[in-house]
């Protein structure tokens, strides 16, 4: 009897490891605390773990396995799996995505945002630079055009933004920079800090943002039709992690990319929707720029469209295709909506 309980034990033991040992955990490092800018992640998780019957699962951490402008280096020493960033954080590690941040390229929401994106990740060249990294570029977290929370006098002409600190990233900032602001690009976690001492004067972001990261509890006003541009924060997974999947888990986290996208669009939608009630239970006015203060946003940051081309030509990518790419793929989503 007690010999025929030890094969038992000893079977049921065998079996646990075999079962674990087909498991696969995934560390997913992200930043700040949970919120539309990561729901894609969150839906991602949820739709592994249910399609494996929980033998893929994702182990989503805002902040504790790294900090927001380190998170593609640890992707490519195999710190985590997979990791959301912002290519504004290090634009010389991410060369050509940077594409997607150069201001008024004239995106109009955020399906246009995710079909521009797409036809970016896709690009060989794209692809390329971010294997240096061993990087895989799984979906982006789209989002929509940046506007301004700030204190005091409104900035609500081009003349007032003359000398303004502005939190901005990448080209928005170059977009503030060309009308004489002075951008600096702190990280989204201190932007509050950055207001509340201020060493900035306005932050610019879009909407979650200014929510997740508590700007539009200092701010008195927002930028209602700015639009200067967006950001691109892609979901890259680690490349030999991703090889390393079996075939039904690989299946698993491919076929959920849209339908984690689509909730992530879903989500934000809502958001947009009660962003007056926001506004106002903050008691932050909505102000807006005349149409000719933003023709004449546009016009000052034109320059840096061409600038890019040339600036990542000389870098050996094909920046003219990608510029082209962009701007034809945006064109196809405007005429499919």
């Amino acid at each position: 009897m007690n010999k025929h309980i030890g094969r038992l034990a000893v079977t049921a033991a065998a079996l646990t490891f075999a079962t674990e040992a087909l498991a696969t955990e995934w560390n997913v490092s992200v930043w700040g605390k949970r919120r539309a800018f990561t729901e894609h992640i969150e839906k991602m998780a949820e739709l592994v773990s249910e399609k494996t019957n929980g033998e893929f699962t994702m182990n989503v951490s805002y902040g504790g396995l790294s900090k927001n402008r380190e998170n593609l280096d640890g992707i490519s020493i195999g710190a985590f799996e997979m990791a959301q960033f912002c290519a504004g954080y290090h634009r010389d590690k991410n060369r050509a995505i940077t594409v997607l941040e150069l201001p008024f390229l004239g995106v109009e929401n955020l399906d246009q945002e995710v079909a521009v994106a797409r036809a970016v990740y896709a690009h060989p060249a794209v692809a390329e630079e971010m294997e240096q990294w061993n990087a895989r570029l799984l979906m982006t977290s789209p989002m929509p055009q940046y506007n301004l929370v700030g204190t005091g006098e409104p900035r609500d002409t081009l003349a007032k933004m003359e000398g303004m600190r502005v939190r901005a990233t990448g080209g928005i900032g170059e977009a503030f920079k060309a009308v004489g602001a002075t951008p600096t690009s702190v990280t989204a976690t201190e932007a509050f800090q950055a207001m509340e001492s201020g060493v900035v004067d306005t932050v610019a972001f879009a909407q979650h943002a200014h929510l997740a990261f508590g700007t539009i509890n200092e701010a008195t006003w927002w930028t209602s039709n700015l639009n200067p541009g967006t950001v691109n924060c892609p979901v890259v997974v680690n490349i030999d992690a991703y090889n390393d999947l079996s075939d039904e888990n690989r299946a698993a986290l491919d076929s959920s990319i849209e339908e984690s996208i689509a909730h992530y669009l879903a989500n934000y939608a809502a958001l947009l929707d009660r962003w007056d009630s926001v506004l106002a239970e903050n008691n932050v006015a909505k102000i807006e720029l005349a149409d000719s203060d933003i023709a004449a946003f546009r016009e000052k940051a034109g320059p840096i469209h061409q600038k890019w081309i040339e600036d990542m030509t000389a870098a050996g990518l094909p920046a003219q295709e990608l510029y082209d790419l962009v701007n034809a793929e945006l064109a196809k989503a405007k005429m499919a909506n």
